[in-house]
């Protein structure tokens, strides 16, 4: 018979076998941890570069029938992101959904107004279906004042949008089918002071025509933009007479609206005007890009203009402020007023199909 190993570990001091298990509780937990972030890593990846199409129903009592279930894709808040190759992840989400219109509210170009991402995504809608566009806080003016490569009273991101068959929305549009009528109008539109607006751009105009010989290039593009506006006024103060009460009005806007804020304006509104946010059937808004970062279950983390754990509905998806129904896009990028707080953490990048209906419907999420 062989001598028998001696077990030194039974023979160790009390304190090398207490150092020896607490070595190993310690990798026990720093691999538990490692396994942790590798698994959230992983689930985030997937969360936040998988697109989600959110359907939402909407009840609107007084919807004429030959709108009944006319669907609008809402798009917000882009910012340049690429989604794939050529948007591959989007045209995936959206599959064979079929809309009635495109509306995008913002914020959908990239850092120094690129619009190749944005470009990319146009090409995979329908060209006859009408697109609608309202500039976000980091677009930029559509119009460009200063002297440039053309005679367009546009940038040039606003003109190939435009090519792209987009409609650079400032001022109502319609869509009629049989007897129904649905306009989509830019919010600041309800505050504009047609007359007082009329009034300053004609009299820069004037004061620009004293000097006529003497103008330059840039003096030249901003007279452009002046006549521009002037037409543009005259023909918003014709198309407000043409709303009648029983037209649906959708709102667009880029910054979600407050409930003060809409009663403020159902106070400022005439009572005889049709053209009025009382008559609103829907606003559509962007800006918070649902809170960039989010905890599962819990929301968003921090929202610059909202402080930290910002009530959902004030950031995201559809709430009812002072009784009009806003529906707010998660959307589909980053935003860099965020800050440090870069891409979006299980936050998925969002497009909308909006369905309006008669019929009574769960509202919400």
């Amino acid at each position: 018979m062989g001598r028998r190993t001696q077990n030194q570990y039974i023979f160790a001091p009390e304190g090398r076998r207490r150092r020896d298990r607490g070595h190993g509780f310690r990798n026990a937990v720093l691999i538990l941890l490692f396994l942790l972030v590798c698994l959230l890593l992983v689930s985030n990846y997937i969360v936040s570069h998988r697109v989600r199409l959110e359907r939402v129903n909407l009840t609107v009592l007084n919807l004429p029938e030959d709108l009944e279930q006319y669907s609008i894709l809402h798009l917000s808040d882009l910012h340049g992101a690429e989604l794939g190759q050529r948007q591959k992840a989007i045209e995936t989400a959206l599959g064979s959904t079929r809309y009635s219109c495109v509306v995008m509210t913002g914020d959908m170009l990239g850092e120094n107004q690129e619009t190749g991402p944005l470009l990319d995504l146009i090409a995979l809608m329908p060209a006859e279906t009408p697109k609608y566009y309202i500039p976000g806080d980091t677009d930029g003016d559509a119009l460009d004042s200063w002297a440039h490569g053309s005679l367009s009273v546009y940038t040039e991101w606003a003109d190939l949008l435009r090519a792209a068959g987009v409609t650079i929305l400032d001022r109502p549009v319609s869509e009629t089918r049989g007897k129904g009528t649905i306009w989509f109008v830019p919010e600041e539109l309800y505050t504009l002071d047609l007359d007082r607006m009329k009034e300053i751009y004609q009299g820069q105009l004037t004061e620009m025509s004293r000097k006529a010989t003497g103008l330059t290039a840039d003096d030249a593009a901003r007279r452009r933009v002046l006549e521009y506006e002037l037409v543009r006024l005259d023909e918003i103060g014709e198309l407000r007479e043409r709303f009648q009460p029983e037209d649906i009005q959708i709102v667009l806007t880029h910054t979600p609206l407050t409930a003060e804020y809409i009663r403020e304006l159902a106070v400022w509104g005439s009572k005889e005007e049709t053209f009025a946010m009382r008559y609103a059937s829907l606003i559509l808004a962007g800006h918070y890009n649902g809170g960039q970062w989010r905890i599962p279950g819990k929301g968003a983390v921090y929202v610059p203009e909202l402080g930290w754990f910002p009530e959902d509905e004030l950031i995201s998806g559809l709430s009812f402020p002072d009784g009009i129904p806003q529906y707010i896009s998660p959307g589909l990028g980053s935003d860099p007023h965020y800050g440090n707080m870069h891409g979006r953490i299980f936050n998925p990048p969002t497009v909308t199909l909006i369905t309006l209906t008669r019929k009574s419907t769960r509202q919400g999420r």
